[in-house]
Protein backbone atom coordinates (compact mmCIF):
# COMPACT_ATOMS: atom_id res chain seq x y z
CA UNK A 1 0.00 0.00 0.00
CA UNK A 2 1.13 3.69 -0.33
CA UNK A 3 0.39 7.22 -1.34
CA UNK A 4 1.66 9.86 -3.92
CA UNK A 5 2.38 13.16 -2.99
CA UNK A 6 3.89 15.94 -5.18
CA UNK A 7 5.82 17.80 -2.04
CA UNK A 8 6.58 15.92 1.22
CA UNK A 9 8.21 17.42 4.33
CA UNK A 10 9.74 14.73 6.53
CA UNK A 11 9.42 15.97 9.95
CA UNK A 12 7.12 17.76 12.42
CA UNK A 13 9.24 20.43 13.97
CA UNK A 14 9.37 24.42 13.70
CA UNK A 15 10.43 24.50 9.69
CA UNK A 16 7.44 21.78 8.85
CA UNK A 17 4.91 24.59 10.09
CA UNK A 18 6.69 27.55 8.52
CA UNK A 19 7.21 25.30 4.74
CA UNK A 20 3.62 24.76 4.73
CA UNK A 21 2.40 28.18 5.42
CA UNK A 22 4.99 29.44 2.64
CA UNK A 23 3.54 26.30 0.26
CA UNK A 24 -0.08 27.93 0.87
CA UNK A 25 0.76 31.54 -0.14
CA UNK A 26 2.56 30.54 -3.22
CA UNK A 27 -0.76 28.62 -4.36
CA UNK A 28 -0.55 24.51 -3.99
CA UNK A 29 -3.32 22.51 -4.72
CA UNK A 30 -5.32 20.87 -2.19
CA UNK A 31 -3.57 16.76 -1.60
CA UNK A 32 -0.40 18.02 -2.60
CA UNK A 33 1.72 18.46 0.58
CA UNK A 34 2.26 15.87 3.38
CA UNK A 35 4.09 16.48 6.86
CA UNK A 36 5.21 13.22 7.87
CA UNK A 37 6.49 13.69 11.92
CA UNK A 38 7.23 10.85 14.53
CA UNK A 39 5.26 13.21 16.96
CA UNK A 40 1.60 13.34 17.47
CA UNK A 41 0.25 16.86 16.88
CA UNK A 42 0.79 19.29 14.67
CA UNK A 43 4.13 21.36 14.15
CA UNK A 44 4.80 23.84 16.77
CA UNK A 45 7.03 26.66 18.11
CA UNK A 46 10.04 24.37 20.04
CA UNK A 47 11.37 27.41 21.95
CA UNK A 48 7.91 27.56 23.79
CA UNK A 49 9.35 23.87 25.33
CA UNK A 50 12.09 25.52 27.96
CA UNK A 51 10.68 28.72 28.78
CA UNK A 52 6.41 28.99 28.73
CA UNK A 53 5.90 25.84 29.01
CA UNK A 54 7.69 24.52 32.42
CA UNK A 55 6.22 28.02 34.25
CA UNK A 56 4.39 27.12 37.58
CA UNK A 57 1.30 29.33 36.57
CA UNK A 58 -0.07 29.81 33.39
CA UNK A 59 2.02 27.29 31.46
CA UNK A 60 2.19 27.78 27.71
CA UNK A 61 0.03 24.77 26.33
CA UNK A 62 -1.12 23.07 23.13
CA UNK A 63 -3.07 25.04 20.61
CA UNK A 64 -1.54 27.96 22.00
CA UNK A 65 2.36 27.85 20.54
CA UNK A 66 1.48 25.93 17.18
CA UNK A 67 3.68 27.52 14.27
CA UNK A 68 3.98 30.37 13.02
CA UNK A 69 2.69 31.62 16.12
CA UNK A 70 6.70 32.70 16.31
CA UNK A 71 6.81 35.36 13.83
CA UNK A 72 3.43 37.08 14.66
CA UNK A 73 1.73 35.20 11.84
CA UNK A 74 -1.19 32.36 11.47
CA UNK A 75 -1.09 29.62 14.39
CA UNK A 76 -1.41 26.52 12.13
CA UNK A 77 -3.79 24.03 14.05
CA UNK A 78 -4.54 20.48 12.71
CA UNK A 79 -7.83 21.97 11.86
CA UNK A 80 -5.75 24.58 9.23
CA UNK A 81 -3.76 21.97 7.96
CA UNK A 82 -7.59 20.35 6.81
CA UNK A 83 -8.70 23.40 5.42
CA UNK A 84 -5.51 23.84 3.27
CA UNK A 85 -5.75 20.00 2.02
CA UNK A 86 -2.19 19.22 3.95
CA UNK A 87 -1.86 16.00 5.10
CA UNK A 88 -0.84 15.35 8.42
CA UNK A 89 0.84 11.88 8.71
CA UNK A 90 1.11 12.31 12.73
CA UNK A 91 2.80 9.80 15.10
CA UNK A 92 4.64 8.28 12.00
CA UNK A 93 8.32 7.01 11.88
CA UNK A 94 10.09 6.15 8.88
CA UNK A 95 12.56 3.42 8.74
CA UNK A 96 13.88 3.83 5.53
CA UNK A 97 14.47 6.46 2.11
CA UNK A 98 15.44 5.74 -0.97
CA UNK A 99 16.31 8.77 -2.43
CA UNK A 100 17.06 7.71 -6.55
CA UNK A 101 13.16 5.96 -6.04
CA UNK A 102 11.86 8.92 -3.83
CA UNK A 103 10.12 6.98 -1.64
CA UNK A 104 9.84 6.53 2.33
CA UNK A 105 9.17 3.65 4.03
CA UNK A 106 7.47 4.13 7.24
CA UNK A 107 7.25 1.49 10.07
CA UNK A 108 3.83 0.11 9.60
CA UNK A 109 5.03 -0.37 6.28
CA UNK A 110 3.51 2.23 4.28
CA UNK A 111 5.17 3.81 1.24
CA UNK A 112 5.13 7.11 0.45
CA UNK A 113 6.39 8.82 -2.65
CA UNK A 114 7.25 12.26 -3.59
CA UNK A 115 8.62 14.51 -6.55
CA UNK A 116 9.89 16.87 -4.24
CA UNK A 117 11.26 16.29 -0.23
CA UNK A 118 11.95 18.80 2.43
CA UNK A 119 14.06 17.02 5.01
CA UNK A 120 13.41 18.62 8.37
CA UNK A 121 14.22 16.14 10.46
CA UNK A 122 15.79 18.28 13.35
CA UNK A 123 17.96 16.68 15.86
CA UNK A 124 18.08 14.76 18.57
CA UNK A 125 19.27 14.93 22.36
CA UNK A 126 22.82 13.23 22.94
CA UNK A 127 22.03 10.58 25.48
CA UNK A 128 24.31 9.82 28.93
CA UNK A 129 25.13 6.56 27.46
CA UNK A 130 26.91 8.18 24.27
CA UNK A 131 29.24 9.10 26.85
CA UNK A 132 29.42 5.74 29.04
CA UNK A 133 27.06 7.08 31.65
CA UNK A 134 23.90 4.78 32.39
CA UNK A 135 20.73 5.75 33.91
CA UNK A 136 19.23 7.65 31.24
CA UNK A 137 15.76 5.80 31.85
CA UNK A 138 15.46 6.36 35.38
CA UNK A 139 12.25 7.72 36.26
CA UNK A 140 13.39 11.21 37.67
CA UNK A 141 16.13 11.70 35.04
CA UNK A 142 14.84 14.38 32.15
CA UNK A 143 15.95 15.18 28.71
CA UNK A 144 13.84 18.11 26.77
CA UNK A 145 13.60 18.24 23.33
CA UNK A 146 10.05 17.43 22.16
CA UNK A 147 6.55 18.02 23.50
CA UNK A 148 6.75 14.50 25.19
CA UNK A 149 10.31 15.55 27.37
CA UNK A 150 8.58 18.68 28.25
CA UNK A 151 5.56 16.87 29.79
CA UNK A 152 7.78 14.34 31.35
CA UNK A 153 9.98 17.25 32.48
CA UNK A 154 6.51 19.37 34.37
CA UNK A 155 5.30 15.93 36.04
CA UNK A 156 8.76 15.08 37.68
CA UNK A 157 9.19 19.46 38.66
CA UNK A 158 5.65 18.99 40.15
CA UNK A 159 6.74 15.89 42.33
CA UNK A 160 9.94 17.38 43.71
CA UNK A 161 8.97 21.01 44.76
CA UNK A 162 11.88 22.14 47.28
CA UNK A 163 13.78 19.52 46.72
CA UNK A 164 17.33 19.39 44.48
CA UNK A 165 17.57 19.29 41.13
CA UNK A 166 21.40 18.81 39.06
CA UNK A 167 20.95 20.23 35.72
CA UNK A 168 23.69 18.24 33.14
CA UNK A 169 25.13 21.19 30.97
CA UNK A 170 25.84 24.28 30.57
CA UNK A 171 24.51 25.61 26.96
CA UNK A 172 20.93 26.64 25.91
CA UNK A 173 19.38 23.92 27.36
CA UNK A 174 21.07 23.76 30.85
CA UNK A 175 20.81 27.40 31.29
CA UNK A 176 17.47 27.99 30.60
CA UNK A 177 15.98 24.93 32.76
CA UNK A 178 17.80 25.73 35.49
CA UNK A 179 16.29 29.50 35.37
CA UNK A 180 12.41 27.16 35.05
CA UNK A 181 13.33 24.96 38.03
CA UNK A 182 14.38 28.08 40.22
CA UNK A 183 10.86 29.49 39.36
CA UNK A 184 9.31 26.22 40.29
CA UNK A 185 11.19 26.85 43.91
CA UNK A 186 13.85 23.63 42.94
CA UNK A 187 17.09 24.11 44.26
CA UNK A 188 19.40 23.59 41.25
CA UNK A 189 23.06 22.81 40.99
CA UNK A 190 24.63 22.75 37.53
CA UNK A 191 27.51 20.88 36.29
CA UNK A 192 29.14 21.03 33.17
CA UNK A 193 32.96 20.75 32.18
CA UNK A 194 33.74 23.98 30.92
CA UNK A 195 35.30 26.97 32.37
CA UNK A 196 31.88 28.68 32.20
CA UNK A 197 28.62 28.26 31.14
CA UNK A 198 27.41 28.67 26.96
CA UNK A 199 31.06 28.29 26.62
CA UNK A 200 30.36 28.30 22.81
CA UNK A 201 29.16 32.05 22.76
CA UNK A 202 29.74 33.58 25.91
CA UNK A 203 33.39 35.12 26.86
CA UNK A 204 34.35 34.73 30.58
CA UNK A 205 33.70 38.45 31.16
CA UNK A 206 29.82 37.57 29.49
CA UNK A 207 29.59 34.43 31.65
CA UNK A 208 30.89 35.69 35.08
CA UNK A 209 27.58 38.21 34.43
CA UNK A 210 24.66 35.33 34.23
CA UNK A 211 26.91 33.33 36.93
CA UNK A 212 26.63 35.84 39.45
CA UNK A 213 22.66 36.23 38.50
CA UNK A 214 22.47 32.70 38.67
CA UNK A 215 24.23 32.77 42.10
CA UNK A 216 21.97 35.77 43.33
CA UNK A 217 18.86 32.59 42.36
CA UNK A 218 20.36 30.02 44.78
CA UNK A 219 22.08 28.34 41.31
CA UNK A 220 25.57 26.86 42.47
CA UNK A 221 28.06 25.96 39.61
CA UNK A 222 30.74 23.05 39.79
CA UNK A 223 32.83 23.74 36.62
CA UNK A 224 35.38 21.39 35.02
CA UNK A 225 33.86 18.20 35.78
CA UNK A 226 31.43 15.89 34.54
CA UNK A 227 28.87 12.90 35.50
CA UNK A 228 30.42 9.51 36.26
CA UNK A 229 27.42 7.60 38.21
CA UNK A 230 24.39 7.78 39.06
CA UNK A 231 22.73 6.12 42.59
CA UNK A 232 19.91 4.85 41.72
CA UNK A 233 17.24 3.19 44.84
CA UNK A 234 15.10 0.25 44.26
CA UNK A 235 12.18 2.35 42.69
CA UNK A 236 14.07 3.31 40.17
CA UNK A 237 15.15 7.14 40.66
CA UNK A 238 18.18 8.29 41.00
CA UNK A 239 18.67 9.86 44.75
CA UNK A 240 22.71 11.45 44.03
CA UNK A 241 24.68 12.18 41.27
CA UNK A 242 28.47 11.08 41.28
CA UNK A 243 30.80 13.45 39.78
CA UNK A 244 34.20 12.44 38.32
CA UNK A 245 36.15 15.21 40.73
CA UNK A 246 34.96 13.35 43.85
CA UNK A 247 31.94 15.11 44.39
CA UNK A 248 28.76 13.62 45.34
CA UNK A 249 25.24 15.64 45.10
CA UNK A 250 22.03 14.63 46.82
CA UNK A 251 19.46 14.78 43.82
CA UNK A 252 15.33 14.46 43.73
CA UNK A 253 15.47 15.29 40.28
CA UNK A 254 18.24 15.48 36.84
CA UNK A 255 17.88 17.49 33.98
CA UNK A 256 20.37 16.37 31.25
CA UNK A 257 21.07 18.94 28.50
CA UNK A 258 24.16 17.87 26.63
CA UNK A 259 24.02 19.08 23.26
CA UNK A 260 22.15 17.60 20.03
CA UNK A 261 22.97 15.14 16.91
CA UNK A 262 21.42 15.76 14.03
CA UNK A 263 19.15 13.14 12.43
CA UNK A 264 20.59 12.45 9.11
CA UNK A 265 20.85 8.34 9.37
CA UNK A 266 17.99 7.69 6.52
CA UNK A 267 20.18 9.85 4.12
CA UNK A 268 23.69 8.38 5.32
CA UNK A 269 25.63 7.02 1.85
CA UNK A 270 22.57 8.88 -0.15
CA UNK A 271 23.09 12.89 0.38
CA UNK A 272 26.49 14.50 0.28
CA UNK A 273 27.18 15.41 4.29
CA UNK A 274 29.05 18.05 5.72
CA UNK A 275 30.03 19.43 9.49
CA UNK A 276 27.35 16.60 10.90
CA UNK A 277 24.22 17.72 8.95
CA UNK A 278 22.97 17.48 5.08
CA UNK A 279 25.01 19.45 2.80
CA UNK A 280 23.09 22.14 0.51
CA UNK A 281 23.21 25.32 -1.28
CA UNK A 282 21.92 28.56 -1.23
CA UNK A 283 18.56 27.56 -2.20
CA UNK A 284 18.71 24.46 0.18
CA UNK A 285 19.03 21.63 -2.30
CA UNK A 286 20.74 19.18 -1.39
CA UNK A 287 23.47 16.63 -3.50
CA UNK A 288 20.37 14.80 -5.10
CA UNK A 289 18.03 17.71 -6.73
CA UNK A 290 14.73 16.38 -5.40
CA UNK A 291 15.78 16.79 -2.38
CA UNK A 292 16.22 20.07 0.14
CA UNK A 293 17.04 20.22 3.95
CA UNK A 294 16.58 22.99 6.24
CA UNK A 295 16.84 23.65 10.03
CA UNK A 296 19.55 22.04 12.48
CA UNK A 297 19.84 19.20 10.11
CA UNK A 298 21.07 21.58 7.54
CA UNK A 299 24.29 22.98 6.36
CA UNK A 300 24.33 25.27 4.25
CA UNK A 301 26.52 28.48 2.93
CA UNK A 302 26.55 31.48 5.04
CA UNK A 303 27.34 34.19 2.45
CA UNK A 304 28.36 36.82 5.55
CA UNK A 305 31.24 34.28 6.27
CA UNK A 306 32.01 32.46 2.89
CA UNK A 307 31.68 28.88 4.50
CA UNK A 308 29.61 26.81 5.22
CA UNK A 309 27.71 26.13 8.87
CA UNK A 310 25.14 24.35 10.51
CA UNK A 311 22.74 26.40 12.85
CA UNK A 312 21.18 25.06 15.68
CA UNK A 313 18.37 27.66 16.14
CA UNK A 314 15.03 28.28 15.95
CA UNK A 315 15.28 31.98 13.46
CA UNK A 316 17.74 29.74 11.14
CA UNK A 317 14.83 27.42 11.05
CA UNK A 318 12.20 29.33 9.92
CA UNK A 319 13.92 31.41 7.69
CA UNK A 320 15.93 28.46 5.54
CA UNK A 321 11.91 26.64 5.71
CA UNK A 322 10.58 29.80 3.61
CA UNK A 323 13.59 29.88 1.50
CA UNK A 324 13.72 26.21 0.44
CA UNK A 325 9.86 26.71 -0.48
CA UNK A 326 10.55 29.84 -2.50
CA UNK A 327 13.16 28.16 -4.32
CA UNK A 328 10.93 25.15 -4.89
CA UNK A 329 8.59 26.95 -6.56
CA UNK A 330 9.88 29.60 -8.29
CA UNK A 331 13.81 28.13 -8.99
CA UNK A 332 14.01 31.05 -11.76
CA UNK A 333 13.78 33.83 -8.98
CA UNK A 334 15.68 32.22 -6.22
CA UNK A 335 18.06 34.00 -4.94
CA UNK A 336 20.82 32.87 -2.46
CA UNK A 337 20.09 32.60 1.33
CA UNK A 338 21.12 35.43 2.62
CA UNK A 339 21.13 34.55 6.53
CA UNK A 340 22.47 36.66 9.47
CA UNK A 341 23.29 34.31 11.97
CA UNK A 342 21.32 34.88 15.00
CA UNK A 343 20.77 34.23 18.54
CA UNK A 344 18.85 34.78 21.48
CA UNK A 345 17.61 34.15 24.80
CA UNK A 346 15.22 35.49 28.03
CA UNK A 347 15.90 33.92 31.44
CA UNK A 348 14.50 35.77 34.22
CA UNK A 349 14.61 39.08 33.72
CA UNK A 350 17.55 38.85 31.52
CA UNK A 351 17.30 38.96 27.50
CA UNK A 352 20.26 39.11 25.38
CA UNK A 353 20.79 38.86 21.27
CA UNK A 354 23.53 38.09 19.57
CA UNK A 355 24.08 38.14 15.98
CA UNK A 356 27.21 37.11 13.18
CA UNK A 357 30.10 35.00 14.83
CA UNK A 358 31.83 34.54 17.78
CA UNK A 359 35.44 34.84 16.66
CA UNK A 360 38.53 37.23 16.62
CA UNK A 361 39.62 39.37 18.98
CA UNK A 362 36.28 40.58 21.46
CA UNK A 363 36.01 44.14 23.08
CA UNK A 364 33.60 44.38 26.00
CA UNK A 365 31.51 47.62 26.60
CA UNK A 366 28.52 49.12 28.51
CA UNK A 367 28.23 48.92 32.65
CA UNK A 368 28.65 44.76 33.66
CA UNK A 369 27.48 46.11 37.15
CA UNK A 370 24.51 47.22 35.92
CA UNK A 371 21.58 46.15 33.39
CA UNK A 372 23.37 46.88 29.99
CA UNK A 373 26.26 45.53 28.07
CA UNK A 374 27.48 44.10 25.30
CA UNK A 375 30.64 42.85 23.43
CA UNK A 376 31.80 43.15 19.74
CA UNK A 377 33.67 40.20 17.92
CA UNK A 378 36.34 41.93 15.18
CA UNK A 379 38.39 39.63 13.06
CA UNK A 380 41.13 40.86 9.98
CA UNK A 381 40.06 44.22 10.84
CA UNK A 382 36.57 44.02 10.17
CA UNK A 383 33.26 43.76 12.99
CA UNK A 384 31.83 40.31 12.64
CA UNK A 385 29.47 39.74 15.53
CA UNK A 386 27.97 41.43 18.10
CA UNK A 387 25.98 40.33 21.14
CA UNK A 388 23.37 42.43 23.88
CA UNK A 389 22.20 42.35 27.14
CA UNK A 390 19.07 44.71 27.65
CA UNK A 391 19.09 46.57 24.98
CA UNK A 392 15.63 48.44 23.63
CA UNK A 393 14.06 47.87 19.93
CA UNK A 394 16.63 50.72 18.38
CA UNK A 395 19.38 49.77 20.09
CA UNK A 396 19.16 45.50 19.14
CA UNK A 397 17.99 46.70 15.29
CA UNK A 398 21.63 48.94 15.45
CA UNK A 399 24.07 45.77 16.77
CA UNK A 400 21.95 43.86 13.58
CA UNK A 401 22.40 46.61 11.32
CA UNK A 402 26.44 46.96 11.83
CA UNK A 403 27.11 43.08 12.01
CA UNK A 404 25.21 42.90 8.62
CA UNK A 405 27.28 45.88 7.32
CA UNK A 406 31.07 44.29 8.90
CA UNK A 407 32.32 47.64 8.36
CA UNK A 408 36.11 48.03 8.73
CA UNK A 409 37.34 48.63 12.38
CA UNK A 410 40.75 50.41 12.67
CA UNK A 411 41.22 51.07 16.58
CA UNK A 412 40.18 48.27 19.04
CA UNK A 413 40.53 50.77 22.06
CA UNK A 414 38.49 53.42 19.85
CA UNK A 415 35.61 51.26 19.47
CA UNK A 416 35.51 49.74 23.01
CA UNK A 417 35.20 53.85 23.95
CA UNK A 418 32.28 54.52 21.92
CA UNK A 419 30.79 51.09 22.68
CA UNK A 420 26.79 50.51 22.19
CA UNK A 421 27.22 53.98 20.31
CA UNK A 422 29.38 52.97 17.12
CA UNK A 423 26.46 50.52 16.28
CA UNK A 424 23.70 53.40 16.73
CA UNK A 425 25.95 55.57 14.59
CA UNK A 426 26.83 52.83 12.06
CA UNK A 427 22.58 52.01 11.15
CA UNK A 428 21.79 56.03 11.22
CA UNK A 429 23.66 56.36 8.39
CA UNK A 430 22.29 57.06 5.20
CA UNK A 431 22.90 54.84 2.63
CA UNK A 432 25.08 55.71 -0.10
CA UNK A 433 23.33 57.97 -2.43
CA UNK A 434 23.74 57.57 -6.16
CA UNK A 435 25.73 59.98 -7.84
CA UNK A 436 25.13 61.96 -11.17
CA UNK A 437 27.47 62.85 -14.14
CA UNK A 438 27.11 64.36 -17.27
CA UNK A 439 26.81 62.71 -20.38
CA UNK A 440 28.03 63.57 -23.95
CA UNK A 441 24.90 65.46 -24.90
CA UNK A 442 24.62 67.42 -21.81
CA UNK A 443 22.11 65.59 -19.88
CA UNK A 444 22.20 64.49 -16.37
CA UNK A 445 22.09 60.59 -16.03
CA UNK A 446 22.40 58.40 -13.30
CA UNK A 447 25.63 56.29 -12.13
CA UNK A 448 24.51 52.51 -10.81
CA UNK A 449 25.10 52.64 -6.84
CA UNK A 450 28.53 52.08 -5.53
CA UNK A 451 26.77 49.25 -3.51
CA UNK A 452 25.29 46.01 -3.69
CA UNK A 453 21.32 46.04 -3.47
CA UNK A 454 21.03 42.83 -2.10
CA UNK A 455 23.20 44.26 1.00
CA UNK A 456 21.16 47.07 1.76
CA UNK A 457 18.26 44.45 1.97
CA UNK A 458 20.56 42.49 3.90
CA UNK A 459 20.44 45.24 6.60
CA UNK A 460 16.41 45.53 6.43
CA UNK A 461 15.73 41.83 7.03
CA UNK A 462 18.47 42.49 9.77
CA UNK A 463 16.60 45.13 11.64
CA UNK A 464 13.49 43.48 11.09
CA UNK A 465 14.71 40.36 13.06
CA UNK A 466 15.94 42.37 15.49
CA UNK A 467 12.65 44.51 15.81
CA UNK A 468 10.82 41.66 15.88
CA UNK A 469 12.70 39.60 18.58
CA UNK A 470 12.36 42.80 20.53
CA UNK A 471 8.52 43.20 20.27
CA UNK A 472 8.24 39.04 20.43
CA UNK A 473 10.21 39.14 23.60
CA UNK A 474 8.20 41.86 25.36
CA UNK A 475 4.59 40.59 24.53
CA UNK A 476 5.21 37.15 24.72
CA UNK A 477 7.81 36.67 27.59
CA UNK A 478 6.29 33.00 28.47
CA UNK A 479 7.53 31.61 25.14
Amino acid sequence: MGRAFTYVILGGGVAAGYAALEFTKRGISHGELCIISEEPVAPYERPALSKGFLLPEAPARLPSFHTCVGANEERLTPKWYNEHGIELVLGTRVKSADVRRKTLLTAIGETISYKILIIATGARALQLEEFGVTGSDAENVCYLRDLADATRLVDVMQSCSGGNAVVIGGGYIGMECAASLVINKINVTMVFPEAHCMARLFTPKIASYYEDYYKSKGVQFIKGTVLSSFDINSSGKVTAVNLTDGNRLPADMVVVGIGIRPNTGLFEGQLTLEKGGIKVNGSMQSSNSSVYAVGDVAAFPVKLFGETRRLEHVDSSRKAARHAVAAIMEPAKASEFDYLPFFYSRVFALSWQFYGDSVGEVVHYGDFSGSTFGAYWVIKGHLVGSFLEGGTKEEYEAIAKATKLKPEIEDLAELERQGLGFALAISRKPPPSQPVEASSSGCLVLQKPMYAWHATAGVVVAASVAVFAFWYGRRRRRW
